[in-house]
C-alpha cells in the first residue's frame, strides 16, 4: 500500500490495517483482471458445439457432475477471483433469462477481453475501448434483427420448434436421441402454453428421473408421476374415474397444543380410549368415503390402525406426497387442497382418467402414474437412463430444450446456427467501423475480430484447422452475400446452415452479445482492486 507522509515527514494511516492489504491498481489490475477473466472463459472454450468436451466435477462432499452446460459447471467450480464470479453470474443471467447459450456468452465475452488487452498495450484508454464496444454491440444487435427469420409454426405444424430444439440438444451428451427428447421437449411445452398470451409456464412441466431402462425410453407422460406407492400392499394398483381427495391432515388423533397427561387406572378407561381413537379414525375414513373420494392423497403419514382401516373399506391412498407435487396434483386433476376432514365436499375432489401403479425392473421401486387428468395442463417427462449423471445431465438438456421452445414460442424468430450469425455480425460490424473517426474505430474493429471466437471455437472443437475453415466460410458469406454459411461441425459436407436445419433463436443471440458486452465493459472500467492480503 502506498503510504502517506504529513509535512514533518512522518507516516500516517489513512486505510485500517492497512499494511494487511494488497492493492493493484492502474494498467496492472486492468491485465490481472483479463487474464481471470480468459482463464475462465478457456475452460468453457473446449465445450462449445455439437462435438463439444465434457467436463467432470467433484463437489466437497464426493457427488460427480458430468455436464457441458456453462451455466453448470461455472456454478459447481467453486470460483474465489472476483472477476471471475462476473464471468459465473453472466452465464447464470443468460440461464435465468434464456436457458439456452450459456457457454457461448462465456466464451464472447472471453474474446472480448482478449481483444481489449490487445488495445490496452497499444495505450489505448479502457473508457474508449468500452465506449467502441457499446457501439458494436448495437450494430451487431440490429443486424441480427434484419438477418432473423420469422418461423411459422401452429399447433398442428411443430416440426420449425423441433428442429430448434434439435439444434439445442446436439451439443449435449445426449445427443442421439435428439429427436425423439426435442419431440419430447415441444409437446410438453405446447401442452401447457397460452399461444393467445404467447406464455409458457415452465413449472407446470415437471421433469422426474429414475436411474435403469435405456434413453430411448424417456417418455412424456399427460399428467403427473408420483415417485410413491400405495400404503398398503394389498390396496388396488390401478383405479379408473379416480376421484381424488387432496389432504394436507394426517390419519391421527388429534393431539392437543399443550402438554398433557391422561392418567388410566382401570382396564375399562384404557378401552373407551381405544374406542375414542377408534372412532376417530372410523369418522375420517367416512368423511372420504362420503365425499365420494376413490383415492386419498395425503402429505402426511397415517397411523398404522388408518392404514388398516382404508384397506378395510377398500378406499387407497398414498402417503407422504411432498407440497410442490401436491400442488401440481391439484392443478393436473382440478381438485382443491383439503386442510381439514370436515371441509371434504364432492365438489373439492380431483378428477382422473386412470391412476396405476408402475414398478421398475427387478427393483422394489415403484411410481404411481395420474393420467388422463380433466386439466391436461399439467404433464411430466419422466427420463430414463443408466445411470444418476446421466439422468441429472439429461434433465438439464431437457431443460434447455424447454427453454429453447418457450422462446420460440414467445418470439418466433430465429438465425441460423453454426457460427453463422457470429461471422454475418462480424462482417456487418468491420463495414460500419469505417464510419467512425477517432479512437473508437479500433475497438470496433476488435469487437468485430472477437465475434469470430465463437465459430473459430467449434470448428476447434470438432477437429477442424480453425483459420483455414473460418476464412473459407467467411469468404463464403461475403462473395454470396449469404449468412446462411457457417461451420460444418458434424461433417455432413455442406457449409449450408439451412440446409442442415441448424437454428438458434433470435432473442438468444441478441442477449448473448448484450450481456457479453456488459461484463466486459465492467470489468475494463475496474483499474483498482483493494483486497485482503492471502495470509
Amino acid at each position: 500500500m502506498a503510504l502517506a507522509f504529513d509535512e514533518y515527514g512522518r507516516p500516517f494511516i489513512i486505510l485500517r490495517e492497512q499494511e494487511q492489504k494488497t492493492r493493484v491498481r492502474g494498467l496492472e489490475a486492468q491485465k490481472a483482471n483479463i487474464a481471470a477473466g480468459k482463464a475462465v472463459a478457456r475452460i468453457l472454450r473446449t465445450s462449445l458445439g455439437p462435438k463439444g468436451m465434457d467436463k467432470i466435477l467433484q463437489s466437497p462432499d464426493g457427488d460427480v457432475t458430468i455436464t457441458n452446460d456453462g451455466a453448470t459447471i461455472l456454478e459447481q467450480m467453486d470460483v474465489d477471483n472476483q472477476i471471475a464470479k462476473l464471468m459465473v453470474e453472466l452465464s447464470q443471467s443468460q440461464d435465468y433469462e434464456i436457458g439456452d447459450g450459456t457457454t457461448g456468452v462465456v466464451v464472447m465475452a472471453g474474446a472480448l477481453l482478449e481483444q481489449a488487452q490487445k488495445l490496452l498495450e497499444r495505450g489505448i484508454h479502457p473508457i474508449r475501448i468500452a465506449e467502441g464496444y457499446e457501439v458494436a454491440s448495437r450494430i451487431a444487435f440490429e443486424h441480427l434483427e434484419r438477418i432473423a427469420n420469422k418461423f411459422e409454426y401452429s399447433a398442428t405444424n411443430v416440426e420449425p420448434l423441433i428442429q430448434t430444439c434439435m439444434t439445442t440438444l446436439s451439443s449435449k451428451i445426449v445427443n442421439r436421441c435428439k429427436r425423439s427428447l426435442a419431440e419430447i421437449a415441444v409437446k410438453a411445452v405446447l401442452a401447457v402454453a397460452d399461444l393467445e398470451r404467447k406464455d409458457v409456464n415452465l413449472d407446470l412441466i415437471k421433469v422426474e428421473g429414475k436411474v435403469g431402462g435405456k434413453l430411448e425410453d424417456t417418455e412424456l407422460i399427460y399428467g403427473i408421476v408420483v415417485d410413491k406407492d400405495m400404503s398398503h400392499p394389498q390396496m388396488p394398483k390401478q383405479i379408473e374415474d379416480a376421484k381424488i381427495a387432496i389432504l394436507t391432515c394426517p390419519f391421527e388423533p388429534p393431539k392437543p397444543k399443550t402438554k398433557h397427561k391422561v392418567d388410566i387406572d382401570s382396564v375399562e378407561k384404557f378401552q373407551t380410549l381405544r374406542l375414542q381413537e377408534q372412532k376417530y379414525f372410523d369418522d375420517m375414513v367416512q368423511q372420504c368415503k362420503d365425499a365420494g373420494a376413490t383415492l386419498v392423497i395425503c402429505q402426511w403419514g397415517f397411523d398404522d390402525e388408518a392404514n388398516h382401516l382404508l384397506m378395510n373399506r377398500n378406499l387407497p391412498a398414498v402417503r407422504w406426497v411432498g407440497g410442490v407435487e401436491l400442488e401440481l396434483i391439484a392443478i393436473a386433476t382440478g381438485g382443491r387442497i383439503v386442510p381439514r376432514f370436515q371441509e371434504l365436499t364432492p365438489e373439492k375432489l380431483g378428477k382422473a382418467g386412470l391412476v396405476r401403479e408402475k414398478a421398475f425392473g427387478t427393483t422394489k421401486d415403484r411410481m404411481i402414474y395420474i393420467e388422463h387428468c380433466a386439466n391436461s395442463r399439467a404433464v411430466t417427462i419422466f427420463i430414463r437412463g443408466g445411470n444418476k449423471m446421466m439422468i441429472e445431465e439429461t434433465k438439464r438438456s431437457v431443460h434447455d430444450a424447454l427453454c429453447v421452445a418457450r422462446n420460440l414460442i414467445r418470439n418466433n424468430s430465429i438465425v441460423y446456427g453454426g457460427g453463422s450469425a457470429e461471422m454475418s455480425c462480424s462482417i456487418a460490424v468491420e463495414a460500419a467501423s469505417d464510419k467512425y473517426p477517432g479512437v473508437e474505430q479500433y475497438a470496433i474493429r476488435a469487437f468485430a475480430d472477437a465475434l469470430d471466437a465463437i465459430p473459430m471455437a467449434l470448428a476447434e472443437n470438432s477437429g477442424l484447422p480453425s483459420i483455414e475453415t473460418l476464412s473459407v466460410v467467411k469468404s463464403q458469406q461475403i462473395k454470396e452475400n449469404n449468412h446462411y454459411y457457417g461451420i460444418d461441425c458434424n461433417d455432413v459436407g455442406t457449409n449450408d446452415m439451412k440446409k442442415q436445419n441448424v437454428f438458434e433463436t433470435l432473442i438468444g443471440k441478441q442477449q448473448q452479445i448484450l450481456l457479453a458486452t456488459q461484463v466486459v465493459k465492467m470489468i475494463l472500467k475496474i483499474d483498482d482492486v483493494i483486497s485482503p492480503s492471502e495470509y
